[in-house]
């Protein structure tokens, strides 16, 4: 099999998308929209300038100019209608996507009319079989107070298609057991947990994430890399990694960890953790603020030499680490399994 042929059969497979923030996917364009929508004039061009960035806090300092345009529910529906043809063009079936509404609080937004306007496009996206869930992200340099408050938000919609909480941000702004008594809450009223570590933190912070706080999948997690007692410790607690790679690249956080300069896409880990016995799924972040998407994901670990059958296992575990209940995870990995055989893929899933 060829590389165009193997790059056709992996965009041909089901996927899911466990990384992925709403804001971080409005492109340009959309960008363009809406400034217009509010009575600003913008230029693509600015758009996409912005849309480079030097280190991580300058892709936070860009993350937060572009969550200004977001100011009204109609606004957050449109970006759900383009998020969901995007996906579904690469045949995501099911995404859950994290929600700023940290920002939206900041912002004193209605996040009820907000998320009004979430659900009913979803509703749309589901009828052409994309099923969306959704995380409630608090930001961490916001403080363990406003966490909370997210926090509380996230329970009261749970029966809602709100299935996690999460923390994402700067994960050096404030210490992991400032926030014990906020992810204590959120296990009381069963939501998930989830931890954005280890993407310029060290793999002290990932450690932290999952015995302090409880977290149940990892984001980004890139620091364990060069820790074996790390690796080990998620691997024996079956904690995943959402590996996001371009974001990675793009941020300077791969960079940061290897402490260079720049670091070059055969510098990721993706392979390495994998073969490591690791869980390991591959998302996006941020697609268009990283001129990127899952497709491309997949293709980066072709070029990390990772093989057709190893990307299907991979692509296999987005199903199986999804916060979904255990008899639709089975149907969702069963679907998937026939698809891979009706594709004459052969690969050995756990």
């Amino acid at each position: 099999m060829d590389r165009r042929q193997t790059e056709e059969l992996l965009a041909a497979l089901p996927k899911a998308e466990l990384h992925l923030h709403l804001e971080g996917a409005i492109e340009p364009d959309t960008v363009v929209e809406l400034s217009a929508r509010h009575g600003m004039t913008l230029a693509r061009e600015e758009v996409v300038a912005r849309y480079t960035y030097r280190d991580f806090l300058g892709f936070l300092e860009a993350f937060k100019w572009v969550t200004s345009f977001l100011r009204a529910p109609e606004d957050y529906a449109l970006l759900i209608e383009h998020l969901a043809d995007n996906l579904l063009r690469q045949n995501v079936v099911y995404a859950e996507v994290t929600l700023s509404v940290g920002v939206m609080l900041r912002r004193e937004q209605d996040i009820e009319a907000n998320f009004a306007a979430l659900q009913e496009a979803a509703r749309q996206a589901q009828a052409k079989g994309l099923r969306l869930q959704w995380v409630f992200d608090a930001t961490r340099q916001f403080g363990p107070e406003a966490a909370m408050e997210v926090a509380r938000l996230a329970a009261q919609r749970k029966n809602e298609g709100v299935v996690a909480f999460g923390m994402g941000g700067d994960e050096l702004s404030i210490p992991t057991e400032e926030f014990r008594g906020v992810y204590d809450f959120v296990a009381t009223q069963g939501l998930h947990r989830l931890v954005h570590s280890g993407e310029i933190g060290g793999a002290e912070s990932v450690r932290e994430a999952v015995e302090l706080l409880g977290a149940e999948r990892i984001g980004h997690g890139i620091a364990v890399m060069r820790h074996e007692r790390t690796m080990d410790f998620l691997a024996a607690r079956n904690v995943p990694l959402e590996l996001c790679p371009t974001s990675n690249l793009r941020t300077g956080a791969l960079a940061l960890q290897l402490r260079r300069a720049q670091a070059e896409p055969a510098d990721h880990p993706l392979r390495q953790l994998f073969d490591r016995g690791l869980g390991v799924t591959l998302s996006t972040d941020d697609p268009a603020m990283f001129h990127t998407d899952l497709l491309s994901e997949y293709r980066l670990g072709l070029d990390l030499g990772l093989s057709a059958s190893a990307l299907a296992r991979i692509a296999e575990m987005g199903f199986e680490f999804a916060f979904l209940p255990e008899e639709e995870k089975h149907a969702l990995r069963q679907s998937f399994r026939a698809r891979t055989r009706s594709l004459g893929l052969v690969y050995w899933p756990a």
